[in-house]
This record gives structure tokens, C-alpha cells and sequence, in this order.
């Protein structure tokens, strides 16, 4: 994931070449996500928020994370009800997203074979396709290197 600034000055760029208003609001969200190795749930955003404009409400929380999405500068995980920010919105097929369920960590993939395969095969079938999830949700490198670390410890 690229670091905060860098992602920021991106979303900068992107939503000027798309003629979107980049707001403080929508900057601090984007910001807050950002630097959050997993997913952030919107009542997160929101608390985190209220701290720093005692006005923010949900629906200021959901309008931000609306835009946001819809200008592909962040993903909602669907299993964890949570968002996290897009490394590279200039890509615009669909993603896939590994899950790591012991420390929470998100990465995100493109492997467009994928994607042209699922969107190939709803069409044959008179399908079409509105939005695409994938999740693959399982144990990241740094906690499997742990869990066997753990092991070898363990043992008498």
C-alpha cells in the first residue's frame, strides 16, 4: 500500500481529472482509511471524525465514503461491513481482496484473467453483472510465519 501522503496527493490527482470535488471531509476520510492496515467500519470513521468537527454526523460519514467509492479510491469489504482504501484507482476492473483474519491485514489484487473469466461466463449465462466481491478471507504470510515460529517453540 502506498504510504498516506502519496495515496492522497493520488485521490488529488484523480478526482481533478475527473472534475469531482475532493472536499476536506472527503480528504479526511480518505486519509483515515488510508492509514489503517485493515478495514475501517463507517461508526469507526464516524468517532474518529466527531473528534475533529463536532458537527459530523452518519449521514456526512456515508456521503464521504459514497464518493469515495464511486470514485474507486476505496473498497468496501463486504464480509467485515468495513472500507479500505484503493492502492491504484486507475484501475478500473473489478479486484479481488486477501483477507487475513488473525491480524486483519488487507491486500489487494487484479488479476484481470479472473474478472474477464467471471464476466465471460455471466454473460453466456443473459446475466449482467452490477457489482463484483471477491474476498478470499485466510492467514497472511507474517501471521503463518508466526503461527509456525509458535509451533516450533511449542515443541518439547
Amino acid at each position: 500500500m502506498p504510504e498516506t501522503h502519496s495515496l492522497i496527493q493520488q485521490a488529488e490527482r484523480h478526482c481533478e481529472s475527473q472534475g469531482a470535488r475532493f472536499t476536506p471531509i472527503r480528504r479526511r476520510v480518505l486519509e483515515m482509511i488510508a492509514t489503517t492496515s485493515g478495514g475501517l467500519k463507517a461508526y469507526e470513521l464516524l468517532d474518529r471524525l466527531s473528534q475533529e468537527h463536532a458537527a459530523a454526523r452518519p449521514p456526512t460519514v456515508y456521503r464521504a465514503l459514497e464518493f469515495l467509492i464511486e470514485q474507486g479510491l476505496i473498497h468496501r469489504i463486504e464480509s467485515l461491513n468495513a472500507y479500505v482504501a484503493c492502492p491504484c484507482p486507475e484501475h478500473a476492473h473489478g479486484f479481488q481482496l486477501l483477507i487475513c483474519r488473525h491480524c486483519g491485514r488487507v491486500e489487494e489484487l487484479h488479476l484481470d484473467d479472473v474478472n474477464d473469466q467471471l464476466a465471460w461466463r455471466a454473460r453466456d449465462q443473459g446475466f449482467r453483472v452490477e457489482r463484483q466481491t471477491i474476498e478470499l478471507l485466510g492467514s497472511c504470510h507474517d501471521c503463518l510465519a508466526s503461527t509456525r515460529e509458535q509451533a516450533l517453540h511449542a515443541q518439547p
